[in-house]
């Protein structure tokens, strides 16, 4: 996830995808049905400081917010097993996964 970002600031980006094992970022870990479907960077800040963001999400939140701190426009995390993921994501309203923008 570092690596991505770090390429993605690198050749000056407007986007970044990283995919994860769940829906995008979720209020609850345990409950999928809570998925956030826009994130900013203190509200991402604030669910790795308070807790609610879990282990494995920790660098992908940290990752989007160095892409986005570095001039990445929009960062998209997205479940990379389901079938036309960034597809939903980027060409529909409400999306599939989390987009966050400063």
């Amino acid at each position: 996830d570092s690596a991505a970002a770090a390429i993605a600031v690198a050749i000056d980006a407007s986007k970044l995808v990283l995919m994860t094992d769940t829906d995008g970022v979720l209020e609850d870990k345990d409950r999928p049905e809570t998925r956030i479907s826009s994130l900013n960077l203190r509200a991402a800040r604030a669910m790795i400081g308070d807790g609610r963001a879990d282990r494995g999400m920790i660098p992908k939140l940290e990752a989007a917010i160095h892409a986005l701190e570095h001039g990445v426009d929009r960062v998209h995390l997205i479940n990379g097993g389901t079938l036309n993921a960034l597809l939903i994501e980027v060409f529909t309203d409400e999306g599939i996964g989390t987009m966050m923008e400063l």
